[in-house]
């Protein structure tokens, strides 16, 4: 989290609420005994509803007991600091630094818009907010020592999401600060589970990250997606070891708090664990019987990145990709005819059409509505194009260096993607907002009409390109 977004952080955002009051008649006696039983260092004095002053711990020592008052004889209002000084709830946090540097204090009272009192905010407010950056949940997964402390660092990181959003920070950052947690979290989950029972384990394998984790463009409510590849001449026991790592991994991951993979697509499971040789093979089966299950299976898998181990398995298995892929359309017709399958959800007059019917009713699926339509044709035709880059922007900008796509195509296509991800992550800020389960369902009524006006752009666009997919694929030709 950048410096100038911490400073533009409203009071309100970190001010504390729960505030300790009393009458400006309450002797100081009470006073005292008050802030001792419920541990705090100042005391705000109200008159009904009007904050009128503040008693700190400073007041008690220099105003009370090094003159040898009897505090049984004053109360409040005696040694109060009078004017209260105040700032908004929706002033900045840099506006509540400079009046407490000004003032030389180290608190304000914080109001709303009538003069209402909200809360309290304090220079170590400000302090707290480094527990709430990106740098130091960074720091935290990098000292962890156990799993469960990694399932609580993944709790925060969701509500880290939600802070930052609120501090304005651009959703493609937001998408970046993400993937690079998740990377760190589950790297250190792996380092973990070796040390503790698999000293002897192979260094010869990688461990792979597949689909939107892939491309580094998860969102907060992406299951796990992985898979492993390992040298061919490797012996039994050095299998079975790998074998009981993956297993015991996975199971490590579900416990943090990661979903499982409705599919089966973890590294648990043989299927998603082999050799170099064989994951050629099952490469080979799906490039020449695109089936459903194939298609979906190798899409996920075009998208590998290694995030544990040694690179040079996924540099050889891209290649291999390319290779089979070249000259051979036959699987990316198929993979992109799925793609152009899901239909903005647009009707005549170009309005936006929501679910009419169930939980959803009124809400858009945000990832069918255009997300995974853009991801797998741009996917496609990197591929067609012998484009290794995993990253959505990526593949767009190599596409048009390659002149396939048009520079005005190209910054539309990313311009929708880009707004269609942030309202995919916008649904899941809600649902944790409301503590439910994520999803990628967001209320159109949840949207102004500039952004409903964004959304019917950014859809018109993703129908636009599905129809330059049909045109090169020749989709025309193809019964599906």
């Amino acid at each position: 989290m950048s410096a100038e977004n911490v400073f533009f952080t409203p009071v309100s955002k970190i001010c504390q609420t729960d505030v300790v009051t009393c009458a400006p008649d309450l002797p100081l006696i009470e006073v005292a005994e008050l802030m001792r039983a419920r541990n705090i260092s100042s005391l705000l004095v109200r008159d009904g509803e009007e904050p009128v002053g503040i008693v700190t711990d400073r007041d008690l020592r220099n105003k009370v007991v090094a003159p040898g008052i009897d505090p049984r004889e004053r109360c409040a209002r005696d040694i109060m600091n009078s004017p209260l000084v105040t700032i908004r709830e929706s002033d900045y946090l840099f506006e509540a630094l400079y009046l407490m540097s000004r003032r030389r204090i180290h608190r304000l009272c914080v109001v709303d818009a009538e003069g209402k009192l909200r809360g309290i905010v304090t220079d170590t407010d400000a302090l707290r907010l480094h527990s709430r950056s990106p740098q130091q949940l960074m720091k935290e997964i990098e000292e962890a020592e156990t799993p469960a402390e990694l399932k609580t660092l993944r709790e925060r990181m969701e509500h880290l999401v939600l802070h930052l959003r609120g501090t304005g920070v651009a959703t493609r950052d937001l998408v970046q600060t993400v993937a690079l947690l998740n990377d760190r979290l589950l790297i250190r989950l792996i380092e973990l589970v070796r040390a503790a029972r698999y000293p002897d384990l192979t260094d010869r394998f990688a461990f792979l990250v597949l689909g939107s984790e892939g491309r580094r463009e998860q969102t907060l409510a992406t299951d796990q997606d992985n898979a492993i590849v390992y040298a061919d001449d490797l012996s039994e026991d050095e299998l079975e070891r790998l074998r009981a790592f993956s297993v015991d991994l996975i199971d490590n991951l579900i416990d943090i708090g990661v979903p499982a993979c409705s599919g089966g697509i973890m590294a648990k499971n043989p299927e998603w664990r082999r050799s170099v040789s064989g994951w050629k093979q099952i490469l080979d089966k799906w490039l020449r019987t695109p089936t459903p299950a194939n298609i979906l299976a190798g899409s996920m898998f075009f998208d590998l990145r290694t995030l544990y181990g040694d690179e040079s398995f996924e540099q050889e298995l891209k290649a291999d990709i390319i290779a089979k892929l070249h000259g051979n359309n036959l699987f990316l017709v198929h993979s992109v005819s799925n793609a152009v399958a899901f239909l903005p959800p647009l009707d005549w007059f170009g309005r936006v059409k929501t679910e009419r019917r169930g939980p959803h009713r009124g809400c858009i699926e945000v990832k069918k509505a255009g997300v995974f339509a853009i991801t797998e044709g741009l996917k496609a035709m990197a591929l067609q194009a012998g484009i290794g880059e995993g990253r959505t922007h990526d593949r767009v900008r190599g596409l048009q260096q390659a002149g396939i796509l048009e520079a005005h195509q190209a910054d539309s296509l990313l311009a929708a993607f880009d707004f269609l991800i942030a309202l995919r992550l916008r649904a899941q800020l809600l649902k944790l907002e409301r503590g439910e389960p994520m999803t990628n369902y967001l209320p159109l009524d949840h949207l102004n009409r500039i952004e409903v006006g964004r959304l019917k752009l950014a859809l018109e666009e993703v129908k636009h390109f599905q129809g330059f997919l049909r045109h090169r694929f020749h989709l025309h030709q193809v019964s599906r």
